[in-house]
């Protein structure tokens, strides 16, 4: 006589595998994007939250009003260099993460050195050309090959993972997304180069303009970028489709 059969217990998985949005949060902060808790971007903290944004404008800031008031460049180049390492020394206390500290650091060590050794105050904002210039091409460069950087950002925020590029109607519209990133970009060169190119009788204006198209501009342009390139709703044709009261 046999033993009864014990029924099979259900195998538990060994683990628990990474879900699309688990995927889609780690990708979108190591791209530096944040969502909210409803799935939208998070637009502040994608700019890095009050204390990032104020870690991208203070260092220019203080070499504006410190070249200003003493005509000095050293001392100028040392006061912005100081205000960057400030940051830092207040993340390490925070206990969060270096890396947008460091690079600000690094990034206003460059812009000083450069200015130190031309001689020139205009050129402590010169690397900035360059590297706005490198992000054009990048954007460019992922649209022509049908990899548009908005869609590798927005959609891993929003669950699509790679799945858009399966869809031209969704490929062209993150397509679009990156082209008003780069017009952001491109007013960024078309405003601030003239002033550049004045010396340093277009230091004032060129040192505001960056602080108004920076941040603020970014977080502008990521906007209409987010709107631009949201999914149309499917119609399934179970229901009538009801006029919007608010017309949006």
């Amino acid at each position: 006589m046999t033993a009864p059969q014990q029924p099979e217990k259900p195998s538990e998985p060994s683990q628990e595998q990474p879900t699309m949005a688990g995927l889609a949060e780690g990708y979108a902060a190591k791209a530096g994007l944040h969502r909210t808790h409803d799935g939208r971007i998070d637009v502040l903290r994608s700019a890095g939250g009050v204390q990032g944004i104020a870690e991208s404008i203070l260092p220019g800031l203080v070499f504006l009003i410190a070249f200003t008031i003493t005509r000095d460049l050293t001392p100028s180049l040392v006061a912005a260099l100081a205000s960057a390492a400030v940051f830092t020394v207040v993340r390490l206390v925070q206990r969060r993460p270096l890396t947008q500290a460091l690079a600000g650091v690094v990034g206003v060590g460059i812009s000083a050195w450069l200015a130190n050794t031309t001689g020139k105050a205009e050129d402590f904002y010169l690397p900035g050309f360059f590297t706005n210039a490198a992000y054009i091409l990048a954007m460019v460069v992922s649209i022509f090959v049908k990899w548009p950087i908005a869609g590798l950002l927005f959609g891993f925020i929003r669950n699509e993972g790679l799945d858009w590029r399966k869809d031209p109607a969704r490929v062209k519209a993150y397509q679009l997304g990156t082209w008003i990133i780069i017009a952001v970009l491109m007013l960024r060169l078309v405003v601030q180069v003239p002033l550049y190119l004045l010396g340093e009788d277009g230091l004032a204006a060129l040192a505001t303009t960056r602080l108004i198209m920076g941040a603020p501009l970014y977080i502008l342009g990521i906007w209409i970028a987010w709107l631009l390139t949201r999914p149309v709703p499917a119609d399934d044709g179970t229901q009538p489709s009801k006029p919007s009261s608010s017309g949006a």
